[in-house]
């Protein structure tokens, strides 16, 4: 099962951060991401760029949309970067959450949160069983 491994952090400036520091975290990534490939898990692997590139698009439930700079929620942490790894279960997923770093970005605490992709072809079987279900009712 593939399991997405989002990483948050706190988007500080780089200036304010020791360069050993920030090597250290990107040693840790680099030495997750060589192994990950080496064991044939790795599909992917990105850092993001600052939260101010970015552009949200919300739709309110007449269908209208809007587009706002950055993302919508304040938050203290940002979405830094992801991992999205092949998994035999949540909890080796969750083991190389752990070695993320999350503090390379901008120094301070962070945090990684660990997803289980739901294939599209999941979602058709369950809204076939769905509709087969109250079919069977009427």
């Amino acid at each position: 099962m593939q399991y997405m491994l989002l990483i948050y952090t706190n988007e500080g400036p780089l200036s304010k951060q020791k360069p050993e520091d920030y090597q250290k975290g990107m040693e840790g990534h680099r030495v997750l991401m060589e192994e990950t490939a080496q064991r044939g898990i790795l599909v992917s692997a990105n850092p993001l760029r600052p939260s101010v590139t970015a552009k949200t698009i919300r739709t309110e439930s007449s269908g209208t949309q809007t587009i706002t700079d950055g993302p919508f929620t304040e938050t203290k942490e940002q979405l830094a970067g992801y991992y999205l790894l092949e998994c035999k279960d949540i909890d080796e997923a969750l083991a190389y959450a752990a070695r993320i770093p999350t503090r390379c970005a901008g120094g301070g605490v962070g945090a990684v949160e660990v997803r289980p992709l739901l294939p599209f072809t999941e979602i058709q079987q369950y809204f076939e069983t769905l509709c087969a279900e109250q079919t069977a009712k009427s």
